[in-house]
C-alpha cells in the first residue's frame, strides 16, 4: 500500500478548513494537493476525528495483512492437495519440491515450507560412487542360491569365488561371524 505523505492528524486538519468555509482550489494549492485528492480525502475522512481516523488507518492496514495471510494459505493448501499422498523418503520430496516450482511458481524456500522439508535435503546431490558393479556381481549368486544371507553373499565376490567351496583367494582375511 502507499505510504501517504500526510499524516491523519494533518488530513483532518485540511478538512476541518474546507469544512469551515475554504476553497478547494485554495486548499489544494496551499497545500500541495489535487482536488481530487481533497475530495478522496473528504469521502474517506469526512467527519471523523484525528483519534478516529488513526483506528480507520490501523483497521486497513491489519485487514491487508489479513488478506494477504488468507492468500498465503489458500495457495498452500491448493499446492498440498496436487501432491502424492506420502512424502516419506527424500527423492519424493525433491520431487514434490520441483512440482510445487514449476506448477505454483512458489520458491525454493516456500516450497520446502509446505512440506515440512528441510532445504538441504532439496539440494542434496550424493558424491558416492555407483555400485552397479558390485550389485550386478552380488545378483547373480543370489539368484543360485536363494537361502544365503546377504552377509554370506557379501563374502562370496570378496573371495572372488562362487561357492564356499572354492579355493580362489584374493589374500585379505575375511570375517566369519
Amino acid at each position: 500500500m502507499k505510504r501517504s505523505r500526510f499524516t491523519e492528524e494533518q488530513i483532518v486538519a485540511v478538512l476541518k478548513e474546507h469544512e469551515l468555509g475554504a476553497k478547494p482550489a485554495d486548499l489544494a494549492r496551499k497545500h500541495g494537493i489535487s482536488e481530487a485528492t481533497l475530495y478522496n480525502w473528504k469521502a474517506k475522512y469526512g467527519g471523523l476525528t484525528v483519534s478516529e481516523a488513526k483506528r480507520l488507518k490501523s483497521l486497513e492496514d491489519e485487514n491487508s495483512k489479513l488478506k494477504k495471510l488468507l492468500a498465503d494459505t489458500m495457495l498452500d493448501n491448493a499446492a498440498l492437495k496436487e501432491l502424492p499422498s506420502k512424502l516419506v523418503r527424500p527423492a519424493a520430496k525433491r520431487e514434490a519440491v520441483a512440482l510445487l516450482r514449476s506448477l505454483f511458481e512458489m520458491s525454493e524456500r516456500r516450497a520446502c515450507t509446505v512440506i515440512a522439508a528441510d532445504h538441504k535435503v532439496v539440494r542434496y546431490r550424493s558424491r558416492r560412487p555407483s555400485d552397479t558393479e558390485l550389485r550386478s556381481r552380488l545378483r547373480e549368486p543370489a539368484n543360485q542360491r536363494r537361502r544365503f544371507g546377504h552377509k554370506r553373499l557379501f563374502i562370496l565376490p570378496r573371495r572372488g569365488a562362487n561357492g564356499p567351496g572354492s579355493t580362489a583367494s584374493t589374500g585379505s582375511i575375511v570375517r566369519r561371524d
